[in-house]
């Protein structure tokens, strides 16, 4: 099974969250090939914990724990540049949906996935919002 995760879903592979339950279970019941990013998933990757540890939620320490981690990591992910094609598809997604609250960055990560629609069998997000613009795209965003 090929999956792409935005970064709600990623983070939650390093750092227990509301959704890594899920996340555990689509990967003991699947056997995953491929896991497809957005380039920009390693910014805001690193943007999370952050913001975790500005936060309180966790040490400096562990934040730069689980980057150093992530970076170690992030030659087993494929990961989609913003290129043109992205770029151009992110702004047709805004003119389609921004009035419904989509945002710059999510608008990166549907475009990224849109172009993916061929390659990769499930779509995750823990993002309520963009998983509700995947499924108006038609993306596969629950396993039957």
């Amino acid at each position: 099974m090929n999956l792409f995760l935005d970064t709600s879903s990623l983070v939650t592979l390093y750092h227990e969250e509301a959704d890594t339950e899920i996340m555990d279970a689509l990967f003991h019941h699947n056997m995953v090939t491929n896991i497809f990013l957005s380039e920009i998933s390693k910014i805001e990757f690193s943007s999370t914990f952050w913001k975790k540890n500005r936060t309180g939620e966790i040490s400096r320490e562990l934040a730069e724990q689980i980057i150093s981690v992530f970076e170690k990591d992030c030659a087993t992910f494929i990961f989609i540049p913003v290129d043109y094609q992205i770029t151009e598809n992110a702004r047709r997604l805004l003119s389609k949906y921004g009035n419904y609250g989509l945002r710059t960055l999510d608008s990166i990560q549907l475009a990224t996935a849109t172009c993916l629609r061929e390659k990769v069998d499930f779509f995750k997000s823990g993002d309520k919002l963009l998983v509700s613009f995947m499924n108006k795209e038609s993306l596969p965003t629950s396993i039957s």
